[in-house]
């Protein structure tokens, strides 16, 4: 039957297109990912009896999964009375099988069932959990069985960019960046909406059409500034000045995420030198992680709670830090309306702010995260939401409400001046 049969496909996954373990297509809108590995699990049908798993992290019905793809692609190569769609799996030749599955749903129990399948694709696989893809992996464990995954980057940390794109990817995987340009196919409506976006919505753009990770979620607190940042070169290369005082800003996490940004005040910029988090750390691992990375004499700047005293050694989390040797304030508490009042003094600051892009990448991404609760019935705001992002938007707003503005005063001579420690800059 394949003889007869054409498989026309972009020339960017001809690498995808023989046997390998793991296959990887990721990039951005109207490249064809999708179209190719159906196009691929078709003709793979019709070379011999094959079961097949279609996955997403969650279905919640069949309308969600690429169930009505696969069928279009079975007619439109003209080979539905080789196939038999039934209501929610494909019968394939040979007795042959594709069912369609969500993976929130399998326990390590439940996954067993498809161990002797041949495939597993995942679709929209950067929503795919750690804990999916580790009931995934070892499940498909029949020879010659294989893994596919398609997906839009959004995350550098997202399990499956983890797997595929990290440093050292599965021996023998075949993964391909695929863009709206590789595809011969592009239609004229998707291009005029790609114009659209590159014109009307750059903060988008580069993650939706060109696959790039997720600069900024729709709707978060800092997306207008964080895109200004960029656009103005503010997120670049950033020096520290050897004659300004190195300050840590901390968010602290006792069950949850410890966040700390590295900062210099230096005249009316801010110049934000390095950033770090952890979960489930003791305090030495930041202490450590301070020293390493060259700041051990910065002022450490705590929030509130770092006068409160340990519920384990009784020692205020403050007095820990002098006794590493660290020089220690703690901002006052803000009250009621403390998140906000981070929020605001981080967005009226935001336009003198430099970051250094490659030490601060993580804390970047975070805050273009951050964004509001909403109560879309009643279509209000409650205010931050408490997630993975709010530990470094957090730190980040206490570096705002600590920040210091130079004093501009008169020289003896009558010229003005900015006032600094141990003179005066003009």
């Amino acid at each position: 039957m394949t003889s007869t049969l054409r498989f026309e496909r972009p020339s960017v996954f001809r690498p995808l297109v023989g046997p390998a373990r793991y296959k990887g297509a990721w990039g951005g809108r109207g490249s064809g990912k999708s179209h190719f590995f159906a196009e691929l699990l078709i003709q793979r049908c019709l070379e011999g009896p094959t079961r097949a798993l279609c996955v997403r992290e969650v279905q919640v019905s069949l309308a969600q999964s690429v169930k009505r793809l696969i069928e279009d692609k079975i007619a439109a190569h003209g080979v539905a009375g080789t196939f038999e769609v039934r209501r929610d799996r494909i019968g394939t030749p040979g007795g042959g099988l594709i069912v369609f599955q969500g993976m929130q749903d399998h326990t390590a129990e439940s996954v067993k069932s498809f161990e002797g399948f041949d495939i597993a694709w995942v679709e929209e696989a950067q929503t795919l959990s750690e804990r999916s893809l580790t009931l995934l992996r070892p499940t498909l464990r029949k020879p010659g069985s294989e893994l596919w995954f398609s997906w839009n980057p959004r995350r550098r940390t997202d399990p499956v960019d983890r797997l595929l794109r990290g440093e050292v990817p599965p021996p023998g995987a075949a993964v391909v960046r695929a863009l709206w340009s590789d595809n011969p196919w592009f239609p004229a409506e998707l291009e005029a909406e790609r114009q659209f976006d590159q014109e009307r919505a750059p903060e988008r753009y580069a993650h939706v059409w060109e696959g790039d990770y997720l600069a900024v979620t729709e709707g978060a607190y800092f997306a207008a500034q964080l895109n200004d940042a960029r656009k103005t070169g503010r997120v670049g290369a950033v020096a520290a000045d050897p004659l300004v005082r190195v300050r840590a800003f901390w968010d602290l996490g006792v069950s949850d995420a410890t966040a700390i940004w590295v900062a210099q005040f230096v005249g009316r910029e801010i110049r934000v030198l390095d950033y770090g988090e952890g979960q489930g750390q003791p305090l030495a691992y930041y202490v450590d992680w301070l020293r390493r990375r060259g700041w051990g004499e910065a002022l450490c700047v705590l929030p509130h709670d770092g006068a409160e005293r340990d519920a384990v050694s009784a020692v205020r989390f403050e007095d820990h830090l002098r006794q590493a040797g660290f020089e220690v304030t703690t901002v006052r508490n803000q009250g009621r309306g403390a998140a906000m009042q981070r929020i605001e003094a981080a967005r009226r600051l935001f336009a003198r702010i430099w970051f250094d892009a490659e030490k601060t990448e993580a804390g970047v991404e975070a805050l273009g995260a951050y964004h509001e609760r909403r109560d879309e019935a009643r279509r209000v705001g409650l205010g931050p939401a408490h997630d993975w992002a709010s530990h470094a938007a957090d730190a980040f707003g206490l570096m705002c409400v600590a920040y210091e503005e130079p004093q501009v005063r008169l020289r003896p001579e009558g010229r003005a001046g900015v006032r600094r420690p141990g003179g005066w800059m003009g």
